[in-house]
């Protein structure tokens, strides 16, 4: 009985050192699986009419309002935003403008056909809010529902204001998912 408790112990003291490796081997691979973030990039329009309210105050110009209007994602490489994905968007505008510049902040909020929704944040500091103005600045991506949750980025845009409470944004971005 001894020979065989003897090779049992052999051959145990020669596969654990196999055995710890593959291991090893596996919490290092499943680590790294978590580590890696999803990303990826798209360009978007936004279409919509604001509906604002405008009036002097101490020398500043303030405004505030909504701004109610769709997005399309028109190009994509992949992720939640889908090329071709249409939502509706809802943002409330705070904006102030006085000889140093404008002020602008929006939260938004963006829901697809399914009803996930993607929250966001524009800030501008240059340019204008009215009728043939606009400008550039930073979109950013900050979760939402469903297949948005988690995500997070950054987007440049450029507005232009139209007639009519009108105005136009395009915006190229990339987001990450830890």
């Amino acid at each position: 009985m001894k020979p065989i408790v003897l090779q049992a112990v052999q051959w145990t003291r020669r596969i654990r050192p196999a055995l710890t490796v593959a291991l090893a081997g596996v919490v290092v691979l499943s680590l790294a699986a978590m580590a890696i973030a999803e990303t990826g990039t798209f360009r978007m329009i936004r279409v919509w009419q604001h509906n604002y309210t405008t009036f002097e105050f101490a020398g500043q110009t303030i405004t505030g309002g909504a701004l109610e209007g769709t997005s399309t994602v028109l190009e994509s490489s992949g992720g939640p935003f889908v090329a071709g994905e249409h939502g509706r968007v809802t943002c409330m505008v705070y904006a102030k403008q006085d000889e140093a510049g404008l002020e602008l902040e929006a939260p938004c909020v963006t829901i697809n056909a399914a009803g996930e929704e993607l929250f966001s944040l524009a800030q501008r500091t240059l340019g204008g809010i009215g009728a043939g103005q606009g400008g550039e600045g930073r979109w950013q991506l900050l979760g939402g529902s469903g297949k948005f949750a988690d995500v997070t980025g950054s987007c440049s845009y450029e507005t232009e204001y139209l007639e009519d409470n009108w105005l136009v944004s395009m915006m190229e971005c990339e987001w990450e998912r830890p």
